[in-house]
């Protein structure tokens, strides 16, 4: 999509702190830390958010959960625990129509969520 932040960051366009990449996904440092360690996971292809998952690009959200692990280890966060979360939509706080995917760790996460 050509006005999308994250497609320009996949594609190369925008610079981003690089944490892993492969030909479906692509993870980088937040611009803004809620964590120590702060990753966001996109897949490459553009989808708006969860509500875009279907049975013909479910295989790019799975490779996003299957790359979540290898960043957690290159982070140093596997061992002790990470969270992924995500947002959908304005009630959420969706702040990019791309999906995406924080994760975050480095530190004691609260057991609150809100």
């Amino acid at each position: 999509m050509a006005d999308c932040i994250f497609c320009k960051i996949a594609a190369g366009e925008i610079p981003a702190r690089v944490v892993y990449e492969d030909d479906k996904v692509l993870a980088f440092h937040d611009l803004n830390p809620q964590a120590p360690v702060h990753v966001l996971l996109i897949p490459k292809m553009h989808i708006e958010s969860c509500n875009g998952i279907t049975a013909e690009n479910s295989a790019v959200v799975a490779a996003v959960f299957e790359a979540a692990g290898k960043v957690a280890a290159l982070c140093g966060v596997r061992e002790d625990g990470y969270r992924i979360i995500t947002n959908t939509g304005a009630h959420a706080c969706q702040s990019v129509k791309h999906l995406h995917f924080h994760l975050l760790g480095g530190v004691q996460l609260s057991e609150n969520i809100l």
